[in-house]
């Protein structure tokens, strides 16, 4: 019993910590402003990360392009891992570093949003990633842990929440995610 209260406890800790970050807060506001005016200009939100994370970025994705608090047209939005024919293709040919690149080469255009997804910051793939989202004009939206790894140093917006256990950080990504996906549910449309 001990140890389930003692995990609850982190994790309101943790979410915590993120309430009093001004900084961190505004980047929240600044991740959903900017998604909100990728889609509005009609560009897509494309999401990527591994594991956990995957899951975490089509958990978004599916919440833009399907709906979140109601019902209003889709968004477009996807995670790039979905297709495993693909993947498994790209992984075996290129190496797994390039699954992420290689897709959003092909489907991304400048004015797009790439969102990636790692609780350590440092996923090879991703940051592969953001170099051809530099090359395209995609802007970059990173959500990673306390220190950010090495994506803290590609540019676009940081959101890394503070703190250093995975479980932790994933709960507040997903926290962090449905809240930007409310705002720019709300900013575009109006509730029916």
């Amino acid at each position: 019993m001990n140890r389930i209260q003692e995990s609850i406890e982190q994790s309101i800790a943790v979410k915590q910590a993120i309430l009093s970050n001004n900084a961190l807060m505004q980047t929240v506001s600044d991740a959903a402003q900017l998604i909100e005016a990728s889609l509005r200009a009609g560009g897509k939100i494309h999401f990527c990360g591994n594991g956990g994370s995957a899951a975490d970025a089509q958990h978004l994705a599916a919440e833009l392009s399907g709906r979140f608090y109601f019902d209003r047209p889709p968004l477009n939005a996807e995670a790039l891992h979905c297709n495993t024919s693909y993947l498994t293709a790209v992984g075996n040919d290129y190496g797994y570093e390039y699954i992420f690149a290689r897709l959003l080469r092909g489907t991304a255009k400048k004015g797009d949003v790439l969102v990636g997804i790692s609780t350590s910051g440092n996923s090879k793939n991703i940051l592969e990633a953001y170099k051809v989202a530099k090359e395209l004009g995609v802007s970059i939206v990173s959500m990673t842990g306390a220190t950010g790894g090495k994506m803290k140093d590609c540019g676009g917006l940081l959101l890394n929440v503070p703190s250093t256990d995975t479980p932790r950080i994933q709960e507040s990504h997903i926290m962090l995610g449905h809240i930007i996906c409310e705002l720019v549910e709300s900013a575009m449309f109006k509730k029916q």
